[in-house]
């Protein structure tokens, strides 16, 4: 049985001036999941939000918020996060010595756990923590920087991935580049969650609805959803 879709827009493409506006208006557009790109010029070379920015939108939506730690270490910020509000908390399997104690302690916050891998790094780093996460997400870019062009190995990856998953109850998400011209691929490949910066947030507040649709038919209509 395939797992829900998700279309979670990344907010690191809103007006930072507008949070509350903007995570409202992606709610009413049809967003599935609001996803947060959490950034420490550290781990990658960019610096993003942090727990206050998790808190500070919260009260704006009751869709899922999909937090994802692009930060090392990240275990010490786990807890802070989690009581900000955060639904699922996604490590990369890079950030760290410990992932399988990363992801226990996130499980034992009461949040979903995710382990996210860097476009260079293989899955099977993965395959001894599978049966402790709720979530995979790939990069199809390299992390840092919203706005970039989609690699696509990226799509053989997810296909592998999915494989390895099985019958497990684990989302497959996709951040990178992610558009209507590849959620059909990306769907077809075994991905069900998918995450969209600049592709939908541009043409401002009124497109956003149309720019969701457009990526949600391309990838139910992959999935056999959609005639």
């Amino acid at each position: 049985m395939q797992r829900a879709l998700a279309i979670a827009p990344s907010i690191l493409a809103a007006d930072f001036a507008r949070f509350g506006e903007e995570v409202r208006a992606i709610d009413a557009g049809g967003a599935d999941w609001v996803h947060v790109d959490v950034m420490d010029g550290h781990f990658v070379p960019n610096i993003s939000f942090g727990p206050q920015v998790v808190r500070a939108i919260r009260p704006h939506t009751k869709k899922v918020l999909d937090v994802h730690l692009m930060i090392a270490p990240a275990d010490p910020y786990l807890a802070e996060f989690a009581a900000a509000g955060a639904d699922i908390i996604t490590v990369h399997a890079e950030a760290g010595p410990h992932l399988h104690r990363s992801l226990q302690a996130i499980r034992a916050l009461g949040k979903k756990a995710g382990v996210s891998l860097n476009p260079g790094t293989p899955e099977s780093a993965i395959d001894y923590v599978l049966d402790l996460v709720d979530l995979v997400l790939v990069m199809s870019v390299n992390p840092g920087f919203g706005g970039q062009a989609f690699i696509p190995s990226a799509l053989d990856k997810v296909a592998r991935i999915k494989a390895m998953i099985g019958d497990r109850p684990i989302d497959l998400e996709v951040d990178g580049g992610v558009t209507a011209d590849n959620a059909g691929a990306l769907a077809k490949a075994g991905a069900n969650a998918l995450v969209a910066g600049s592709a939908v947030f541009k043409g401002g507040e009124s497109a956003y609805a149309g720019n969701i649709a457009a990526i949600r038919s391309a990838a139910e209509r992959a999935r056999g959803e959609l005639v």
